[in-house]
Parts: structure tokens; sequence; C-alpha cells
């Protein structure tokens, strides 16, 4: 199992922690556990940007390098794109991103 770590915006809210499989995307490890701030309108489809998540710079590097879908598909998030910004169901989970940490925007919408 994979732990992994969703901090809400409000950094005065504690943290969400899960468990979730390797090869299971972040957002649907986020969507089987009930977890609020990923709304994943497509589905994990790539086409509606409400799975966006901002990894931090020492996780950012063990991800994979983004796809120019991801990348375009960025520009429609509700909330203003960081430089971590990923979308949730473009990352997949492996045994090397076990305590990741990735921080909720505001709002999906």
């Amino acid at each position: 199992m994979i732990t992994i770590h969703l901090q809400p915006h409000d950094t005065a809210q504690a943290a969400h922690t899960l468990q979730a499989l390797p090869g299971q995307s972040l957002m649907q490890a986020a969507v089987d556990a009930n977890l609020p701030g990923i709304q994943a309108d497509c589905g994990g489809l790539l086409t509606c940007a409400t799975c966006h998540v901002v990894v931090p710079g020492d996780w950012l590097a063990k991800l994979p390098a983004m796809t120019s879908d991801e990348d375009a598909m960025l520009a429609f998030t509700a909330q203003t794109r960081e430089p971590g910004s990923r979308l949730s169901c473009q990352i997949m989970l492996t045994p090397a991103l076990d305590g990741l940490q990735v921080t909720l925007p505001a709002s999906q919408y």
C-alpha cells in the first residue's frame, strides 16, 4: 500500500491521509476514499481539470514529466496554476511515491 497525504488549501485543517494501491491514479484513490477536494468530473479522462492538486518540488521531481495534454488542460483550472500544479488523474501511484504530499486548491470550480 502507498500512503498519500492531501492537505486542504486551508492549512489550519488537518491533512487527509489515505492508503492506495500501486498502479492506481491519485485521483481514483481520493475518489474511492470519498475525500473532499477532488471532484474528478470527467472520471480521469483528462477533459475537466477538476482534480487539480499542487505537488511540492521535492515530490514533483519524483513524478514523470507531464504530457502536453495535461499541460494544456491545466489552463482550465479554477484556481491559479502554480509551479507544482498537476492533475491527479495523471499521477499514477508507485512505491516511489509512498508518503506523497499534495495540496488541494481552494476550489475545483
